[in-house]
Formats: C-alpha cells, sequence, structure tokens
C-alpha cells in the first residue's frame, strides 16, 4: 500500500494570525525603519505572495524545503530572478522581524538563493537611426549645445553623469580627446570623433556669451549653470520624438549604440571596455551579443561551408 506523503500542518487560525503578524511588520517599517509608504506596500504584496502560498501553514512552522518550493512555483509563473530576489529579500526581513518581536525560532529564508534572469541585451539604435538623430537643425543656442551633447555621447559613449560632470576644459581638440571621470572617481580618457569635435567648437563659440560668471561646466542650462541630468534627457526625448525615431530614446541608449558599433566595426573587445570605463570586461562581453545576427550573416555570406549549396 502506497503511504500518502505527509502534509505540513495547517489550521484555520494560521491565516489570521499570519495577517496579524503582517500588520505590525508594516507598523515596524514604517514607524521604526521610516521606509516610504511606496516601499512598505512592495513589501506587504511580497509577503501576501508568501501568505497565499503557505495555503494555511502555520509561519512559524515553515521549513527551508517549502520556501524553495514556493519560489519554485513562482519561477513556473513567469516571475524573473530579480524579482524573487527582491521577493526572498522580503520574506527574510519578514521572518527577522518575527524571530525579534515573536519569538521565532528559525528563518527559513536564508541561504535560499533567487534562480538567476537572463541578461537582457541592451537596446541600440542602427547606425542610420544613430545617424539621423544626430541630424539637429536650427542655430538657436540650446539646439547648438543639444547637437554637441548628442555627437559627444555617440561618439564616445559617455554615461550621463559623466558628460553632464564635464568641464569646458576637459576637452582637448589638440589630440581629439575628453577626459573623463566615470564611476569611483577613476578618470580616463575617451578619444572623440571628428563630428563632435566639429559640434563642440560650435557650442564653445556660443557658450562663453551664455555661462554665469565663473561657471566651469562644459554644457549648461538655460540659466548659464551645469545642466542636470534630467534636463539632458528630456532634450534627447525631444529630439527623438521630433526626428520620427521609434520607441524610447534615453542617453544610455547611446551608449549602447556606441559599443555595439564600435565593437562590430573592429571586432576589439578590449578597446571598448576601456572607452567604456568597464572595471571588468565581463560587463563588456554583453554587447557581442547584440550583434549575433549580422555576424550570422556575415558567416553564411562569407564561409565556404556555411551553408549547403543547392542541387
Amino acid at each position: 500500500m502506497r503511504r500518502e506523503a505527509t502534509k505540513p500542518h495547517s489550521d484555520p487560525a494560521s491565516g489570521a494570525r499570519a495577517q496579524n503578524l503582517l500588520k505590525g511588520y508594516l507598523g515596524h517599517l514604517a514607524n521604526e525603519r521610516r521606509l516610504a509608504t511606496h516601499t512598505s506596500l512592495n513589501y506587504k504584496r511580497d509577503i501576501e505572495t508568501l501568505i497565499a502560498l503557505t495555503g494555511g501553514t502555520a509561519l512559524d512552522t515553515l521549513q527551508v524545503h517549502q520556501i524553495r518550493r514556493f519560489v519554485a512555483q513562482l519561477h513556473g509563473r513567469g516571475l524573473d530572478g530579480r524579482s524573487l530576489a527582491r521577493m526572498l529579500s522580503a520574506w527574510r526581513g519578514f521572518f527577522k522581524y518575527l524571530a525579534r518581536d515573536h519569538g521565532f525560532a528559525v528563518n527559513p529564508c536564508m541561504g535560499i538563493r533567487a534562480p538567476k534572469s537572463a541578461k537582457r541585451l541592451p537596446h541600440a539604435l542602427s547606425p542610420d537611426q544613430a545617424g539621423s538623430l544626430m541630424n539637429i537643425g536650427g542655430d538657436d543656442v540650446l539646439a547648438v549645445r543639444d547637437k554637441a551633447i548628442l555627437e559627444l555621447f555617440y561618439s564616445s559613449g559617455l554615461r550621463l553623469s559623466e558628460l553632464t560632470g564635464l568641464a569646458f576644459d576637459d576637452v582637448n581638440f589638440d589630440d581629439a580627446t575628453v577626459r573623463v571621470t566615470g564611476k569611483g572617481g577613476k578618470t580616463r580618457i575617451v578619444p572623440v570623433g571628428s563630428h563632435a569635435l566639429a559640434a563642440m567648437k560650435a557650442w564653445l563659440a556660443r557658450r562663453s556669451g551664455f555661462a554665469r560668471a565663473g561657471e566651469n561646466a562644459l554644457f549648461l542650462n538655460r540659466n548659464g549653470g551645469r545642466i542636470s541630468p534630467r534636463a539632458v534627457q528630456l532634450r534627447l526625448s525631444h529630439w527623438a520624438a521630433k526626428l520620427g525615431l521609434p520607441g524610447k530614446v534615453h542617453p544610455h541608449m547611446l551608449r549602447h549604440s556606441f559599443a555595439s558599433h564600435v565593437l562590430q566595426s573592429s571586432g576589439d573587445l578590449r578597446a571598448v571596455q576601456e572607452m567604456l570605463g568597464h572595471a571588468s570586461i565581463s560587463t563588456t562581453q554583453i554587447y557581442t551579443q547584440l550583434d549575433f545576427q549580422h555576424l550570422a550573416k556575415v558567416y553564411d555570406a562569407a564561409h565556404p561551408r556555411a551553408k549547403r549549396k543547392e542541387k
């Protein structure tokens, strides 16, 4: 005779008690940890998911293998690794509170890791789209400034914070480079293309009569002070929409486009790593996936054994 699997202990009052414990925890988040309402609501949602998964099992009887099963169930429903990692973090915090204030002996979430998420490929513009975005018309001072910003983004692959942090003397026109201060305060020298240099020369010719006294920022706002990252984002969105580019175009997309297009043309992963300021080449390697279809087409066209000849 086959023996039935032992079911976890469950009682009708467990669900009500779990909700009361959650209510107390939310009070702890609001009053002791001073978390924002939005953050507390995220915790509430994640812990309510846990309570629903228990099916009435008392929280103080949950064990590691049950939490693993819950994670597997959620993963099977389509939650990715990032979402599950966040959820496990919320559950761990909840059980830590229950151990401190309600005498729970075990935190069944300790040591459990969420499954890894597949790396998301960054979105990049095609070379034609990037070229179209550089075709800003008009001779007003903001259009001249914006053209210099976009050309420099695409020419040198800068981060948004790096671009807005530039001083006007960071650009060296003699050797066509820009001095960039990146993450961790690390400085690197990045080459600048001829189109970007020409756009920045045009901007600097206008900048002198536009800057506040003593302001050394390369790119300025309407009032003559250093331009903010948010202002750059808005101006890029404005030009992308005006020039008819599809989808949402953001500054990091120009950085991705720079990396993808340089790598596609040169194949030099190390050089792209240095220009992007990546500490690890594994971060840069994600760009090799962007051009797989392009490389596959080149292979099919060039390799004598890539395709079976038709009879």
